[in-house]
């Protein structure tokens, strides 16, 4: 089987995670998949899940992790081929998702969790907010946040009990190349 690199990102919302993503992708010939962009390509499919889908979110209610874990596990066989390993942002988001995903895709080889203050969170939110199509509230980016924050305690701890794991601040960038430089291997063989 393909030998791949699997490296999941953590990071509340607001963090960096993407932007990372985008650089390390483009440096080492990554495939960064998003969550959020592995959802808006499903709900743009009219397909019976983005039916569902649609149906949760329009509820303001999370898609399930379970869902969610689908729509990656297809994206990384689809781009098998043509990659050197996986970025994933934006799972899992709690520890329950760690789990089901080493169970169903395999462990990650590295884990990056960003670290960044609720207040910085808040403060990129509203820049975003400023500059994008789409508009959180102020309440809906202080639950997310808050969400995060109460989620990340345990899916930290347990990643830093079980895979190569950075936990990181200010100069992000050239800590995490220089993680990634390191070969860590992986077999993919689920």
């Amino acid at each position: 089987k393909k030998k791949k690199k699997k490296k999941s990102k953590v990071g509340g919302p607001g963090s960096g995670k993407s932007s990372q993503c985008e650089q390390l992708a483009k440096k080492y010939g990554f495939t960064h998949l998003s969550t959020a962009g592995l959802l808006q390509n499903e709900l743009s499919s009219l397909s019976e899940r983005s039916k569902f889908i649609k149906d949760i979110m329009e509820c303001g209610e999370p898609v399930p992790g379970g869902i969610v874990l689908e729509l990656l596990r297809e994206a990384m066989i689809t781009n098998l081929g043509d990659t050197k390993g996986f970025l994933i942002d934006g799972y899992p988001r709690e520890l329950k998702e760690a789990e089901e995903f080493e169970s169903k895709i395999g462990e990650p080889k590295l884990v990056i969790c960003l670290d960044c203050s609720a207040e910085t969170m808040n403060s990129r939110f509203s820049m975003r907010n400023q500059t994008s199509q789409h508009f959180d509230s102020a309440e809906t980016i202080k639950e997310g946040i808050e969400g995060y924050c109460q989620a990340a305690k345990p899916l930290t701890a347990y990643y830093e009990r079980k895979t190569h794991y950075i936990y990181t601040t200010d100069s992000v960038y050239p800590e995490i190349k220089q993680t990634c430089t390191q070969e860590i291997p992986f077999s993919w063989n689920k």
